[in-house]
């Protein structure tokens, strides 16, 4: 009998999964626990149209993220920061901070966690890091640390 679960099951399957179990199995587990439904015609559809939805999601996502990415290329961050005589700054820049100039002055919104910053920069000088937009989608940030 094939069924449509409702939720993950051990051993079985995950959610929304379309699955090919024993009519005794069926009958007397899944179905009366509410773990499955039937998989008839309306269920079917149902689940198609879920898993078109899914995709269409990803897709836009994906688009979107594609887009911040070109966006990205253009953009240079100036952080302005005081330093000490040695040369060393005054606390670092975070990605945290990175990610607010970048959105007030550029109206890029990207996710501090996004920022791949290997550590916090406590030098002046100008570097280039990888945002992570998205699945297989990356983008890379020019920032410039100059003195106040």
């Amino acid at each position: 009998m094939k069924v449509i679960l409702k939720t993950d099951v051990k051993g079985q399957g995950k959610k929304d999964q379309l699955i090919e179990v024993s009519d005794g199995y069926a009958r007397n587990f899944l179905l009366p626990r509410g773990l499955a439904i039937p998989a008839d015609n309306q269920a079917m559809t149902e689940l198609k149209n879920k898993e078109a939805a899914k995709q269409h999601k990803i897709d836009t996502d994906r688009a979107a993220a594609k887009e911040i990415a070109k966006k990205l290329e253009s953009v240079v961050v100036k952080i302005k920061i005081g330093a000490g005589a040695d040369g060393h700054l005054y606390g670092s820049v975070t990605s945290k901070e990175i990610a607010e100039k970048l959105e007030k002055e550029h109206g890029v919104t990207v996710d501090k966690r996004k920022i791949a910053l290997p550590s916090p920069i406590k030098a002046y000088g100008t570097y280039d890091l990888d945002v992570r937009l998205y699945t297989e989608v990356s983008g890379k940030i020019h920032v410039i640390v100059t003195d106040a």
